[in-house]
């Protein structure tokens, strides 16, 4: 009968459109809110037709305000009271739609979410972490040419020319992928970023493309680490029963410059006399059987962001000034013991 509508039990189809939100689904909201609004109209056009009612109580309710027609409609139990039928109607279809509109932009921007995250993802495939990171942040962070202090590493394969040239092409690969990734990983646990692959070897620097406080000193750990995973995955090798594989590292620190080069594929590059003295540093590994050569430059630089007694230090010893190609006078370096 009309008097049901009395109770304002409509009130209770907005729990049931909130709970339809768990969904993520603005195609239920919108299902909901429309079935809703629907059967409501049928069963208020039923209990208009369809229903019972009492005259009497329409009497009783004239008889009590007949001076006012408001009281009397509101208070008439016989009245359904189309007007607010249709108010409670229009209201839940407008909470719909606006659910809906909200639940759609939200799986949208989810979706534009995932697809950002998986982009910088496939990003990081390529380019060091910090590198994504600065081009995330930045429309053009990179292109702006600039110049300041870095350290340049450059890492090689000894030998691996002669041991390549009777192995298995499959063989050489994993070896290569093995050796990449040990290094590359000790690069960016140490926010280096990694330049290039050199066919065997790579080439890192540390304070690219932002520099640091802990430029010199991060790279200094970073090839003591390097060291102590080659040792480590070559005690693995000897247990299988394979041959070592002997890295070489050369560490410089000075003036790099920076920039984007190329027209429409880009590459980040660094370039400058430090990266070449870096790249002949490591070259002097082998003329003095040593495993590291670093620049008095570097060590310097490194003294100044640490404590002398930083175990990067450990093992250093100071060799006589060496020419190096490129600079007019010897420079002083450091190396560990010789081997």
């Amino acid at each position: 009968s009309p008097v049901t509508y009395q109770f304002n039990g409509f009130i209770y189809f907005f729990i049931i459109l909130a709970a339809g939100t768990i969904a993520y689904s603005w195609r239920t909201i919108a299902a909901i809110g429309t079935w809703t609004a629907a059967l409501w109209a049928i069963g208020v056009a039923s209990v208009w037709y369809f229903g019972e009612t009492d005259p009497a109580l329409t009497d009783a309710a004239v008889t009590a305000f007949g001076h006012d027609e408001v009281l009397v409609q509101l208070f008439d139990p016989n009245d359904i009271q189309f007007d607010a039928r249709l108010q409670e109607v229009v209201v839940f279809l407008l909470v719909s739609v606006t659910l809906a509109v909200s639940i759609r932009r939200f799986n949208r921007l989810l979706l534009s979410n995932a697809g950002l995250t998986r982009e910088r993802e496939n990003l990081s495939r390529y380019f060091s972490p910090n590198v994504v990171a600065e081009l995330s942040r930045n429309d053009d962070p990179l292109k702006q040419t600039r110049t300041h202090n870095a350290a340049v590493l450059f890492v090689d394969i000894v030998g691996f020319t002669k041991f390549s040239a009777h192995r298995d092409p499959g063989e050489v690969i994993e070896l290569l992928r093995g050796f990449h990734g040990r290094m590359e990983a000790e690069v960016f646990q140490h926010n280096g970023t990694l330049d290039k692959y050199l066919g065997d070897g790579l080439m890192a620097t540390f304070g690219t493309p932002v520099p640091s406080d802990q430029d010199a000193i991060n790279a200094l750990r970073c090839v003591r680490a390097m060291i102590r995973s080659l040792a480590n995955w070559n005690a693995e090798r000897a247990a299988a029963g394979e041959a070592p594989v002997i890295g070489s590292f050369g560490l410089h620190y000075g003036p790099v410059v920076l920039g984007d080069i190329g027209a429409n594929r880009l590459e980040f590059a660094v370039i400058g006399n430090t990266v070449n003295v870096a790249s002949r540093l490591e070259s002097l590994t082998r003329d003095l059987s040593v495993e590291l050569v670093i620049s008095d430059d570097l060590r310097t630089e490194a003294l100044n962001e640490a404590s002398k007694s930083d175990p990067a230090f450990e093992g250093l010893v100071q060799q006589v000034p060496q020419r190096v190609r490129g600079l007019d006078e010897p420079i002083k370096v450091w190396s560990t013991s010789a081997g």
